[in-house]
């Protein structure tokens, strides 16, 4: 992988911040585009922006093919059997409360447990404790080791014949914790429960399959995978989204409409209501193009030797704090003593730098942490070891500066 000639394509990462060369260091929140997917969603909306589904004109025709097309690139990217099991959705939180209000209100009652683990993000987490909220189920956590990884004894001991659902999240958004997902659905199978995977952190940075992992439930965004905003996906087994009933009702999704009753669909386009988000799902059909072209494989391979090298430069800096296993995910959660992350992320953005700062959507991780917020590098494809060194430089000098002011 060429990672000059990767950056060279994403038009956003030639300019300047603050008097300094931008260095992204925030994909975790969202990632870059590069040309290929703009110049995608620019060519639909420029060349045959129609409707899908419902026109026998040339444009509408182009404008389905292109959305179907999409459907079966996700289908190949994550081997899902059928595209009968893929739905568009708006990203993995809708994706997670389709199945919760869906799936879960039709197989959940008082006595049943919801299995989840304290590092979900809250798009994990609030799903479930409504469920709980509304059936009478009680909401049940895996614990974590002192690193932030899962015992696989310790799933065996809290997964059980009253866990319904197990919910857990394939990388921790904060740790980079790469969690055992087909270890874990093994045991929630044996207790007869569904596994819904959070794939947000995973899918943009390593080779999934759904098969071979055995997920019930699995969701993605686009947004995170070099793809557009406001479009994700919702892997489910063909056996239970035919059981599921729709949770949005409208034009698209019906089969048949009467003054009284209505009939739906055929799966997937029963979960699918209106007019569809055809130029996002165009754009992250361009995006696995993009991403298989350069393979999963160097990516991961990539992003691997980047963290490590970056928590090897941080080793060097005194009062720095990292958080999360020694083997991870691109994900690089810390904090400086004596420095709120708040501070460190603006210090920083003045040197060009952009981190996150915060929660990150993980209050109860954060809680588990004993901390109020951290900062985060986060790497993809398209960072350098010149990124991790401008990080580096740039994390001493607010060091020295909050050490100056206040030491």
């Amino acid at each position: 992988m060429n990672v000059q000639e990767v950056r060279r394509q994403f038009p956003i990462l030639d300019q300047e911040v603050n008097g300094h060369p931008l260095v992204y260091l925030d994909s975790a929140a969202t990632s870059q585009k590069p040309r290929q997917i703009i110049e995608a969603v620019e060519d639909y909306y420029k060349r045959y922006n129609s409707n899908v589904h419902r026109g026998v004109h040339t444009l509408g025709s182009l404008a389905t093919d292109g959305y179907e097309g999409a459907r079966e690139k996700v289908r190949q990217f994550i081997h899902a059997k059928s595209t009968a099991e893929i739905v568009f959705t708006r990203g993995t939180t809708t994706a997670i409360n389709l199945v919760a209000t869906s799936y879960g209100r039709d197989n959940v009652g008082p006595g049943d447990e919801i299995v989840i683990t304290p590092m979900e993000h809250h798009s994990n987490i609030i799903p479930w404790q409504q469920l709980a909220k509304v059936t009478g189920a009680t909401l049940t956590y895996l614990p974590l080791q002192e690193d932030g990884t899962i015992s696989l004894k310790d799933v065996e001991a809290t997964i059980s014949d009253k866990t319904k659902i197990v919910s857990v999240m394939q990388v921790s958004n904060v740790l980079g914790t790469i969690n055992p997902i087909k270890e874990i659905a093994a045991v929630a199978h044996k207790h007869d429960a569904v596994m819904v995977v959070d794939g947000a952190q995973s899918v943009p940075h390593m080779k999934v399959d759904v098969q071979d992992l055995d997920a019930d439930f699995f969701a993605f965004s686009g947004h995170k995978m070099c793809g557009p905003t406001g479009i994700g996906v919702l892997y489910g087994k063909k056996k239970l989204l035919n059981k599921m009933e729709p949770v949005e009702f409208g034009g698209e999704m019906i089969d048949f409409v009467g003054l009284h009753e209505s009939t739906w669909k055929e799966l997937p386009w029963k979960f699918e209501g209106g007019t569809p988000i055809i130029a996002g799902a165009i754009g992250l059909g361009a995006a696995i193009d993009y991403l298989e072209d350069i393979g999963l494989e160097n990516i991961a391979s990539h992003e691997t030797k980047l963290v490590n090298y970056a928590i090897q430069q941080l080793s060097d800096v005194e009062g720095v704090t990292i958080y999360g296993p020694k083997e991870r995910a691109g994900i690089l959660t810390f904090n400086c003593d004596d420095v709120h992350p708040h501070d460190v992320a603006t210090v920083l953005d003045a040197e060009g730098v952009a981190v996150r700062a915060g929660h990150h959507c993980a209050q109860p991780l954060m809680k588990w942490l004993d901390v109020n917020a951290t900062a985060r590098a986060s790497f993809y494809l398209y960072n350098t070891e010149d990124d991790v060194d401008a990080f580096v430089k740039a994390l001493i000098k607010t060091k020295e500066y909050f050490g100056d002011v206040f030491g």
